[in-house]
């Protein structure tokens, strides 16, 4: 009987074909998915689709021994060479703007981003050239002489204000020598709209403080009267009780529309998706908004029509809306008498959908052009005396101005000092299916 044949493989064969195997997982990968579909697809039987695939990865492990890139597992990089290529196929694909530095600090690569936001600079130009704050400079300094990793957040004015953080890291490849060339990454990461919503926070919680605080400063300094000089004085206290509770209000009005606030933004990226007719939502608001104008001599002037007004929309956040125009312009347009609101359809172009548009006029002071722009900010006000005088919060254009966002329409304000104020809410119409008769 002829002797069994031992076959002997040393370990760097193994070693080799497992390199092999290895450099060449995502080929194998993708043709064994290919043969998979096939398969499952019945367009080949499955003995036959086992064997085409070993075939082919006998050509693509055999292809890759071939490959000079795929030598001995102990021989290191390249000395040769350069890993700049390398670097800057990597650099080109990040999002972020970064730079490929020498250990001189001069440029050896700059990826688009960073080409469109601050120029091009010239190879071999040291990077400081365009990076010119100190403390950038600081801590490419630093990086370059420790080769350890370096950090630092500055401020860029030109060509716009922006905030970054910048990151300079020592790149190396696995096996690479000491006296290499060094290559240093100078990662930039854009911080400006983080910094802006900070402020934002920072600035509402700075106001929203300023804002409760004062009726409760009030409302200390009347519990501290009736309980010393007037505690004995019925008319004192029946007066400061009063105004103890119109503060008291004016705080519930203000918590008030601080949680309605929250809860829009919550949702500010959730278009509506429920279909609602705005002309009853405009009718209702000003029927609810009649005794207020009455009270302040004010006359309701209404011009709605009889066509629906289709919109995707939230029926209470619109109602929210124009109470909130209609209550302001009673408030601050009191002096003209007369406060109109109509609702209409609006035709544009073929290629654009037609518009809804609820407009509110009053025929007050006016605002100046200046303030125009800030109006829908948190606690902006004309006339912040006025303002709070009247009951007003400083929050209402903000919610309208996040309502309409919310429901992708367009919040138009026009004013004219001595000539009034008109705020316009634009909003798609859809188009619904008439109903069989």
């Amino acid at each position: 009987m002829a002797a069994p044949v031992r076959m002997c493989v040393d370990r760097s064969s193994w070693r080799a074909l497992e390199r092999r195997l290895r450099h060449s997982r995502a080929a194998l990968a993708v043709t064994a998915i290919a043969f998979l579909v096939v398969w499952a697809a019945g367009g080949i039987h499955g003995a036959l689709a086992a064997a085409a695939f070993l075939a082919v990865a006998v050509v693509i492990v055999l292809s890759r021994s071939a490959d000079p890139a795929v030598g001995p597992s102990n021989a290191g990089p390249d000395p040769s060479a350069d890993p700049v290529a390398d670097y800057a196929v990597v650099a080109q694909g990040l999002p972020e703007p970064c730079f490929l530095i020498d250990g001189a600090g001069s440029l050896v690569f700059q990826n688009e981003t960073a080409r469109r936001l601050f120029g091009p600079l010239p190879v071999g130009q040291p990077i400081t050239s365009l990076l010119r704050d100190p403390d950038v400079g600081s801590a490419i300094a630093a990086a370059l002489s420790t080769g350890q990793q370096a950090t630092v957040t500055f401020f860029e004015r030109v060509p716009n204000e922006r905030w970054f953080e910048l990151r300079v890291t020592a790149l190396a490849r696995p096996g690479e020598p000491r006296d290499a060339r060094r290559v240093f990454l100078v990662l930039l990461r854009d911080l400006t709209e983080a910094r802006r919503v900070e402020r934002m926070r920072a600035d509402f919680v700075a106001n929203a403080s300023h804002e409760l605080r004062t009726p409760l400063a009030s409302l200390s300094g009347f519990i501290e009267t009736l309980q010393g000089p007037a505690r004995n004085d019925p008319a004192a206290r029946e007066r400061f009780l009063e105004v103890m509770a119109e503060q008291a209000r004016r705080m519930s009005r203000l918590i008030d529309d601080l949680m309605s606030l929250s809860r829009i933004e919550v949702k500010a990226h959730v278009a509506p998706e429920t279909i609602v007719d705005l002309a009853p939502i405009v009718e209702h608001v000003v029927d609810a908004m009649l005794p207020l104008a009455n009270d302040s001599g004010v006359e309701l002037v209404v011009a709605i029509g009889d066509r629906p007004l289709p919109v995707r929309g939230d029926r209470d956040e619109l109602a929210q809306v124009f109470q909130n125009l209609v209550h302001n312009a009673i408030k601050y347009g009191h002096e003209g008498k007369r406060v109109e609101i109509t609702a209409r359809a609006e035709r544009r172009m073929p290629a654009k959908p037609a518009r809804a548009i609820v407009t509110v006029v009053d025929f007050g002071q006016g605002i100046a052009p200046e303030h125009l722009p800030r109006l829908t900010e948190r606690f902006y006000r004309v006339d912040t005396a006025t303002s709070r005088a009247k009951g007003g919060t400083g929050l209402g254009l903000a919610i309208v101005k996040h309502i309409i966002a919310r429901h992708r329409g367009q919040l138009t304000i026009e004013s004219e000092p001595g000539k009034g104020a008109a705020f316009s809410v634009a909003i798609d119409l859809e188009d619904v299916p008439s109903q069989p008769s």
